[in-house]
């Protein structure tokens, strides 16, 4: 199957408004398209948001039957789909099938001032969903007869996020193994990363699937039963069942995005203590500098391609179960060893602090 990346993520969120400010305000997206009744879009309203290649779509229902409500009212605001973008909507349909998956939404095409979009959805994990999009035509529509384009805030500067990295999500244990299968089987995905982590007392098992041009990656996590419960057991009873736990997006230059969004109010995670007394004898020297990196809890790996800077935001979520991640790649094309039981450590120090608040 050839999907072209992750065309959108689709968030079902209890008020789009809302949930856009501190994306609009600290992160840097701007609005391109408003859906609603008016458009052709029933019972739902709906912000579409861009900066560099990443589109996000924001979803909300103005009845408690319509779907977006009923996602709201299960999960929380969260990831319900997840759009790929393809060549060939029917052919990517049928392999999916093939592979698996449920059809949700036969292939179907909107047009307009010249430009054809074609969907098809299909079951994904939990009650994500997958999308295909097909795009032909020389405009700008995302969805025509759903979201009416609408011209954005000129750019204060050039984009500080490009493109959505990775997607992680939480399966339920015993799932992870038939996770990965059906990814690879409805996707065309390939596993390239194995790794358990043990963060205290609880252990997790983490996959990653990805396509061939590196371009539509997923973190698969589970949690360990044989040790304590721990982050991703909470996250399974919070969210009401697997699903996306945070949403990583690639940037050019890590530094100056972290200083950029906490300049604009954006709290990251700290990283465990003594991380930064060992970097260097575990990695060698780095591009970035230890001093720069420790000022701003960023964490560094590499793979046998290159080297890699990531950080976790701190949740806003009112469950939460959601949150983003921002990550710089030079050169590495995978995933390290060490920075995912560092992401997670830091993630259980607030873990405690919030038990301890609570």
């Amino acid at each position: 199957m050839k999907i072209h990346g992750i065309d959108h993520v689709e968030f079902c969120v209890s008020d789009v408004d809302e949930f856009a400010v501190p994306l609009l305000d600290a992160y840097g997206f701007s609005v391109h398209g408003r859906g609603g009744p008016e458009t052709g879009l029933a019972g739902e309203r709906t912000l579409l948001l861009r900066q560099g290649r990443i589109q996000l779509l924001l979803r909300s229902g103005l009845t408690p039957d319509s779907p977006a409500a009923r996602y709201v009212a299960t999960h929380g605001d969260g990831v319900a789909a997840i759009g790929f973008g393809t060549d060939d909507i029917e052919g990517a349909f049928r392999e999916a099938l093939a592979g698996g998956a449920e059809p949700l939404a036969t292939p179907s095409f909107s047009s307009r001032d010249g430009v054809t979009v074609g969907t098809a959805t299909v079951t994904g994990l939990g009650d994500i969903v997958h999308r295909f999009v097909q795009r032909s035509g020389p405009g700008d529509e995302f969805s025509p007869g759903e979201v009416e384009m609408v011209t954005p805030r000129p750019a204060a500067g050039p984009p500080l996020l490009e493109v959505v990295d990775h997607v992680a999500v939480c399966v339920p244990a015993g799932q992870l193994a038939p996770a990965v299968q059906q990814y690879q089987h409805s996707l065309g995905l390939s596993e390239i990363f194995d790794e358990r982590i043990e963060v205290g007392g609880q252990a997790m098992l983490s996959k990653v699937v990805q396509d061939p041009a590196a371009e539509v990656t997923f973190t698969l996590l589970e949690p360990d039963r044989t040790r304590e419960p721990g982050q991703i057991d909470e996250f399974l009873a919070s969210h009401r069942g697997a699903g996306v736990q945070h949403l990583a997006f690639r940037t050019v230059s890590i530094a100056h995005a972290v200083r950029t969004l906490s300049g604009r109010g954006v709290e990251f995670l700290t990283a465990p203590g003594g991380y930064y007394q060992v970097l260097e004898q575990r990695l060698g020297s780095v591009t970035i500098p230890v001093d720069t990196l420790q000022e701003l809890n960023v964490l560094a790996d590499r793979d046998r391609w290159g080297e890699m800077f990531q950080i976790f935001a701190r949740s806003t979520h009112e469950r939460r179960t959601f949150f983003f991640e921002l990550i710089e790649r030079q050169g590495a094309l995978t995933f390290g060893t060490k920075n995912i039981k560092a992401l997670y450590e830091a993630l259980e120090v607030t873990r405690g602090v919030l038990a301890s608040d609570g």
